[in-house]
């Protein structure tokens, strides 16, 4: 058997090497208290045995679906290498002292724009943002920029990960493995 982590660093170093923008982009799909679904695309920044890490605004409608159902699922796509791997378990916080250290690698302007940025509310035009944005360059002209109280990262902890492989006359591989209390039990699925 096969360590779906293990899998998961070497299908993700190749993606690396042949996708020609955001090898590390993925899927995330969240439901409300209704059960309603949406889907988005997010950067996975982190990833190990304890999870898959992406960054957000806290206030968001990502993060009021996570914090009224905390489960997610990731899809991630790389056409160049006709694979998928799909990722379903329950989503946490990631740690202040996390989140504090990816904030501080991002440049400047990315750091700037978390501030100004409302995530998922409406403006009134472009310019209110834009605006907002040099308010903020101003505000902390000649200083570090620290993290914005309101975001942060998340980490969803695989229960369920699934491999699956392009083959010839749509006879795909898909390798499940799902999580028990002694570890990873692992299926080959066939379409």
């Amino acid at each position: 058997m096969t360590d779906p982590f293990d899998l998961f660093d070497q299908w993700f170093a190749e993606a690396r090497t042949s996708e020609p923008n955001d090898p590390n982009a993925m899927a995330l799909a969240t439901a409300d208290t209704a059960g309603r679904p949406s889907v988005r695309m997010v950067l996975l920044k982190g990833h190990g045995p304890d999870g898959f890490v992406f960054y957000t605004n806290r206030e968001g409608r990502k993060a009021a679906d996570l914090a009224a159902n905390p489960n997610a699922a990731l899809l991630f796509h790389w056409k160049s290498l006709r694979r998928q791997i799909r990722i379903e378990g329950p989503v946490t916080l990631a740690s202040d002292a996390e989140s504090d250290a990816y904030f501080a690698s991002r440049s400047r302007d990315s750091q700037l724009g978390a501030w100004a940025s409302d995530q998922s509310r409406p403006l009134d035009s472009r310019e209110t943002f834009e605006t907002r944005f040099v308010e903020m360059s101003d505000r902390f002209a000649g200083q570090d920029v620290p993290r914005p109280p309101f975001w942060g990262g998340y980490r969803v902890t695989p229960k369920v990960i699934e491999f699956w492989q392009d083959r010839a006359h749509r006879l795909h591989e898909r390798r499940l493995f799902t999580a028990t209390a002694n570890g990873w039990s692992e299926g080959l699925l066939f379409p």
